[in-house]
C-alpha cells in the first residue's frame, strides 16, 4: 500500500449508502465488513478503497490515516 493510497483513504467521502458523506477512514469496521462477508464491495476504484480500509482497520492502523485527513 502506498501513501497515495491511504491519503486517498483519508478523503474519499462515501457516496451511498447509510454512511453517505463519511469519509471511508470513519467507515465502522462492520459496515465494512457487511460488505465483505456479501462479497459485494462495489465495483471499481471505490471497491478497492473500501477493502483497503477494512484491511487497515482489521490491523488496527487507522492511527496512520487519521492525519492525512484534509481539513
Amino acid at each position: 500500500m502506498e501513501k497515495a493510497q491511504l491519503i486517498e483513504i483519508a478523503n474519499t467521502v462515501m457516496p451511498f449508502g447509510k454512511y453517505k458523506g463519511r469519509m471511508l477512514i470513519d467507515l465502522p469496521e462492520e459496515y465494512l465488513l457487511w460488505f465483505a462477508r456479501k462479497d459485494e464491495f462495489p465495483a471499481g476504484r471505490l471497491g478497492e478503497l473500501m477493502a483497503f480500509t477494512l484491511l487497515i482497520k482489521s490491523e488496527g492502523l487507522t492511527h496512520l490515516v487519521q492525519p492525512l485527513k484534509r481539513h
